[in-house]
């Protein structure tokens, strides 16, 4: 590998950890475009290459969001386990899909497009949420809930890669009701854990370009703890408008690959 090389994938992952920890998400949704449509690589080498640099990505925005006081948790232990529990049974089941790229393209695609709605409608003015970190958990009775959000975020890791916090965080405000940066801080942390199964499984597979990913995720890593920082400086959400509209726009181009269709 060369110089170029080297530098070029540590500064794209310098690139994805960085929005991935501003927004609470893994990066993949950065980093996945770059492997799929700049690169040429498989559908199901970018996704086992991608969750690589997204283990990365999440466990340095976790220990950045860890300091600044956003992770609950004594509250995220059912989220985590039942989550790597998922992850863990489809991956299982991605040689299947690795047959058909044209599904991981969708899979993808739909993800990101979900992902790109649910910025764009939380960037719209209003009332919104950014109460400081203290958690205060809203009552018993919540371990069935948090079993479900662990575990149906852990089904996209293991099948294509990506999107476990487009499932973690909206799960957190809305049926936990947590404030925003405790759902992006406690998503990392619960996202790191899939993604680690998800990357041991898909590299024993043989999905995951090593020589991409280590450099990646070391700048992914370093790129993670700076958008965790910006996260406590400002509002995430001023941001979310811009980058819901690139993220819907690549999941049509996605979309539209898996039929054939390149735009």
């Amino acid at each position: 590998m060369t110089l170029e090389t080297l530098l070029f994938f540590l500064i794209t992952g310098m690139v994805a950890g960085t929005v991935g920890g501003l927004m609470g998400l893994g990066g993949g949704i950065v980093l996945i475009p770059v492997l799929r449509f700049g690169l040429g690589f498989p559908a199901p080498l970018a996704a086992g290459t991608t969750i690589v640099v997204v283990f990365f990505t999440t466990v340095g925005g976790a220990l950045r969001h860890h300091r600044n006081g956003h992770i609950v948790w004594g509250s995220i232990g059912p989220v985590i386990g039942a989550g790597a529990i998922a992850t863990l049974l489809f991956s299982l089941v991605f040689p299947v899909l690795a047959a058909r790229p044209d599904w991981i393209d969708l899979g993808i695609g739909l993800v990101l497009c979900t992902v790109g709605l649910r910025m764009i409608l939380e960037s719209r003015p209003g009332p919104h949420s950014t109460s400081s970190p203290v958690f205060v958990e809203p009552g018993p009775g919540l371990l069935p809930q948090k079993v479900v959000i662990g575990a149906a975020a852990g089904v996209l890791p293991g099948l294509v890669g990506i999107g476990a916090g487009a499932i973690l965080v909206p799960a957190f405000r809305l049926l936990l009701r947590w404030p925003i940066k405790v759902a992006m801080g406690s998503s990392l942390a619960c996202f790191a854990a899939n993604a680690l199964v998800s990357s041991i499984l898909k590299g024993t597979q043989g999905y995951v370009d090593f020589p991409t990913a280590l450099p990646a995720g070391l700048g992914a890593f370093l790129g993670a703890g700076l958008g965790g920082k910006l996260n406590l400086r400002f509002p995430a959400r001023q941001l979310q408008g811009v980058f819901g509209l690139i993220f819907t726009y690549i999941a049509l181009k996605f979309v539209l690959m898996s039929f054939g269709i390149r735009i």
